[in-house]
């Protein structure tokens, strides 16, 4: 099959067979996935599927095959999830956390990157400066306008200001 007939094969039994596995499965997107996945295997094998003379029915079969593969991973993935336990429970984002990252959104993307890298990934200011391509000194630039820019967006509003201030 030269790559025009399998173009014109695909034009003319995609949706043909999308519906066909569609009816099989009962899921139109799983049946639109493995139809693809069947046409893509089936490309590289295009002059196998012309000797054979039904290559719409090799088709049909590899998609079976693959949604057939895609349920056993599926089982056995929710069978390991199983025998492990539920994973821990983990509470979402405190108030601080949300505040927090609402002032580094804020920051110049620059700034926001240098800090993470400073403080959340715990590397100098040189590693800093590797990572990101930029001169030690715009490195320290930058924390440093970051530090004062978060420092006056996060005033704690429990200490109260001084009267006459």
């Amino acid at each position: 099959m030269t790559v025009e007939e399998f173009e014109e094969f695909y034009a003319q039994a995609a949706a043909r067979l999308t519906g066909q596995l569609y009816v099989m499965l009962g899921d139109l997107h799983e049946a639109q996935d493995v139809v693809q996945e069947a046409f893509v295997k089936g490309w590289s094998r295009r002059r196998q599927l012309d000797r054979d003379g039904q290559p719409e029915a090799w088709i049909r079969t590899v998609a079976w095959r693959l949604a057939v593969s895609r349920w056993r991973f599926r089982r056995r993935t929710s069978e390991a999830w199983k025998r492990g336990g539920a994973p821990p429970s983990v509470e979402g984002p405190g108030p601080d956390h949300l505040v927090l990252v609402d002032a580094l959104r804020e920051l110049p993307p620059q700034q926001r990157r240098s800090l993470a890298l400073h403080y959340l990934c715990d590397l100098s200011v040189e590693q800093v400066a590797g990572e990101t391509g930029l001169a030690t000194g715009t490195v320290k630039t930058h924390l440093a306008r970051g530090r004062a820019a978060l420092a006056g967006r996060l005033q704690d509003p429990r200490i109260e200001e001084a009267p006459g201030d």
